[in-house]
């Protein structure tokens, strides 16, 4: 399953189900803040969250509103209470799909916890990010930690931390940026304006969404200057709850916030039938996401409605695009097998003259085999017209090396930056197909 704006597509996935309940997040008394380490991968926060005493890992995600369970594999069993049944709708192009509704559970994050938290499990197989980001993902949370705390995210760094608004103040910087928010419901919105062709500046409304690991999504909207631009490809951008969803992906001029302005900004402009759960766009124009965000480090007040930002070293960093066409997931496990050659150490000296060595050579005995469980890592989609498709790769393939490099002695996320480095590069895979190995070679082009 690709993975370029997985998350995003919970935005107001569930409406009217009680979201303005009394569950709290508190820290222990005195406690000013918690500090959190994430892992970062593919412009998604993984953090860990203990919920009803199992250990699990969350996406942070500031679009959604209840936390999400969706994949307990791995785990033996999780216990969830006061459950029933309802259904609900987010983005793709099906229709609303059952799930679980939860109430009164125990959440632990560091030293934060809520021992009234309402959380909603979705048991559809087809929603789980672990193939696609390489580790165990089981849910995603949001808007409850945003309520509750001031967080700050450092992106640099990769830590986030929970401040206890009672206690909390701002230690801004010269070069510190604050922002007014907008925060309807359970959502946050920023003003920002995209450069669409030279001197054209469209002033456009966002949701804040730390859970997309795309940088922009923007709706096509004529009426107010948002066009999808002519140089652009048909992709796949990713699952939502109700389905996949579908687009054109391209590049603009830049976007600016405030006084940031960032050029040749990455876009994707989502099909309006993967929209469908959104009644109407009202004053948004789309979202923004991690490949964005990224570039700074920020801090989210939403009891004061504002938003702090901090350039960090990430800002200059180019917008990442898929030039191979190929998209990546874990499928299991497979054997391999090593032959390993004995190499013994054997001492070298004198002995006439004493038993003192004064050296060692090694001796090489017959070889012996190891055989090895590695994670198995498959194409799972290819862009039509892209360089992998064009010399006959397949969804399915299984990759075996890159540029003559075993691919299990790496992670998934190094693995794709491997074949999408740069264009002009060329790129050489080993796969396997029906028990025979082939190698593929193609060279990675510009996509506009």
């Amino acid at each position: 399953m690709k993975l370029k704006s997985l998350i995003g597509f919970f935005l107001c996935w569930i409406l009217g189900l009680g979201f303005l309940s009394a569950q709290r997040f508190f820290l222990p008394e005195q406690v000013k803040s918690e500090r959190i380490s994430f892992e970062f991968l593919n412009n998604l926060i993984l953090i860990p969250v203990e919920v009803n005493g199992t250990e699990l890992t969350f996406v942070l995600d500031s679009g959604v509103g209840k936390p999400l369970l969706f994949n307990m594999m791995g785990k033996d069993s999780i216990e969830v209470r006061n459950v029933s049944e309802v259904q609900i709708k987010g983005l793709g192009d099906g229709e609303a799909i059952t799930a679980l509704k939860s109430l009164g559970n125990g959440f632990r994050i560091g030293e934060a916890t809520n021992f009234n938290q309402e959380l909603f499990v979705v048991m559809d197989e087809a929603l789980n990010f672990s193939p696609a980001l390489g580790v165990p993902v089981h849910g995603i949370i949001g808007y409850d930690l945003f309520r509750d705390f001031v967080v700050e995210i450092n992106y640099s760094n990769k830590y986030l931390k929970l401040h206890n608004p009672k206690f909390y103040k701002p230690k801004r910087k010269k070069k510190d940026v604050s922002l007014v928010l907008d925060i309807k419901n359970t959502k946050a919105f920023l003003n920002a304006e995209v450069l669409l062709e030279e001197g054209k500046n469209v002033p456009v409304k966002l949701l804040i969404d730390t859970g997309s690991s795309d940088a922009l999504w923007l709706f096509n909207q004529p009426e107010k200057g948002l066009l999808v631009p002519d140089k652009n490809y048909e992709d796949f951008l990713g699952r939502g709850l109700s389905g996949d969803v579908f687009g054109k992906r391209t590049k603009i001029n830049g976007v600016k916030i405030a006084r940031f302005e960032m050029l040749d900004a990455k876009v994707a402009f989502p099909h309006r039938e993967s929209l469908t759960f959104l009644k109407n766009y009202g004053s948004r124009n789309g979202s923004i996401g991690g490949e964005l965000l990224k570039r700074f480090n920020v801090v989210f007040d939403y009891g004061n409605h504002t938003m702090t930002l901090r350039k960090n070293g990430n800002f200059n960093t180019p917008f990442e695009y898929n030039l191979s066409g190929i998209d990546l997931q874990h499928n299991g496990i497979r054997y391999i097998s090593e032959r390993i050659a004995n190499i013994i150490s054997v001492p070298i000296g004198n002995k006439e003259r004493g038993n003192t060595a004064i050296g060692s050579a090694q001796m090489v005995s017959p070889t012996r085999t190891k055989i090895s469980v590695v994670p198995e890592i498959v194409i799972s989609a290819i862009r039509a017209g892209s360089p992998a498709e064009e010399v006959g790769l397949r969804k399915g393939d299984v990759i075996l090396e890159v540029n003559g490099k075993q691919v299990h002695q790496y992670k998934l996320q190094e693995i794709i930056k491997m074949i999408n480095a740069k264009k002009g590069k060329r790129v050489k895979l080993l796969i396997e197909r029906y028990n025979r190995d082939l190698l593929f070679s193609f060279v990675l082009k510009e996509l506009f």
